[in-house]
């Protein structure tokens, strides 16, 4: 699975145990880097669209094929279906998922599971698979069982949780089913929303904090400056008062302040200006918060450090920007 990054690559590892059985994988597939297999799965169909829409079920089932409650969404899409063939419960491999996910610090939005095939309304239910998966559906082609099973078949999970950074959130979709008697298939997806770009940037000093705790650093896209210019402009006020925030509220934090560009230009001159850039907002949270300029030091990568290709003008937008970086 190639990278494709539209916010600094800043994933939480889930471990369950180091087992991986990729000579049953399909081509080309491997497991996204937020979410490990359970152990003895085989990955047997994958697919990455670099931006779509998915509607993520959340609410119970009122009528026929109607869920009264969805979060409507949009990014980088991942899906990896998995199939398990080993003598266990559904309920034990739901619940290594769900235990590993509140772990990572997610927020569970929705979850159900039922070991018995005649439960379907209720989240995660049988005929409430069906139409959560509906808006998102994957080729009929490919081998998903995830709606098939014998007639000893019985039993369906699914977990919806989120996880809200400061570049944007992601999410974790995971529906099961049993479609034979010690043979699981699972379908997990995981979003992640891109953020918008649009000069009104919304920075949150928790949502800080926990990135530095996940990832060690944060990336921020709410401070702004003229071009070709390391003069930090008015409008950054909102995110310096949540980096002042975070500061305050930990005061054994002590941080890299990186400035990092686009690639156009010359490379030594981009070193400089990121350098001089990040220099600026140092100085910034020392005469304008009272942040004790010890606790910051000031670096430049220019543009030796890309988030995103800067063959287009929305992936340079993604590599400009400043990262706070613990030290």
């Amino acid at each position: 699975m190639n990278q494709f990054r539209i916010i600094p690559l800043l994933f939480i590892t889930i471990f369950f145990y180091q087992f991986t059985f990729t000579q049953n994988d399909a081509k080309d597939c491997e497991d996204h880097p937020l979410i490990t297999r359970y152990p003895g799965s085989a990955l047997t169909w994958c697919q990455e669209q670099n931006f779509a829409e998915y509607k993520i079920a959340i609410g119970p089932q009122t009528g026929y094929r109607n869920i009264e409650k969805w979060i409507d969404t949009e990014g980088k899409i991942y899906r990896q279906y998995y199939e398990l063939q080993q003598e266990r419960t559904l309920t034990e491999v739901y619940r290594n998922y769900l235990n590993a996910i509140q772990k990572a610090g997610f927020e569970v939005l929705a979850q159900g599971v039922f070991e018995e095939r005649n439960v379907q309304k209720e989240i995660g239910g049988g005929t409430w698979i069906g139409t959560a998966y509906a808006p998102n559906s994957y080729p009929t082609n490919v081998g998903v069982k995830l709606h098939m099973g014998s007639s000893d078949a019985g039993g369906t999970c699914y977990i919806a949780a989120r996880l809200k950074r400061a570049t944007g959130n992601v999410y974790v979709i995971i529906g099961g089913h049993t479609y034979r008697n010690n043979y699981f298939v699972f379908m997990i997806d995981v979003i992640e929303e891109e953020m918008m770009d649009d000069g009104m940037v919304s920075l949150d000093a928790d949502a800080m904090g926990r990135d530095i705790d996940q990832y060690g650093k944060v990336a921020i896209y709410g401070i702004y400056f003229d071009f070709d210019k390391a003069i930090v402009k008015p409008e950054s006020k909102p995110a310096l008062d949540e980096i002042s925030k975070l500061l305050k509220a930990r005061p054994n934090l002590n941080l890299y302040v990186v400035g990092h560009t686009d690639s156009k230009g010359n490379l030594g001159y981009n070193l400089n200006l990121a350098e001089n850039r990040a220099k600026a907002v140092v100085e910034a949270l020392v005469s304008q918060y009272g942040i004790s300029r010890s606790r910051l030091e000031a670096h430049g990568v220019g543009p030796l450090v890309p988030v995103f290709s800067n063959h287009q003008d929305a992936g340079q937008a993604k590599n400009r920007r400043v990262e706070l970086v613990e030290r």
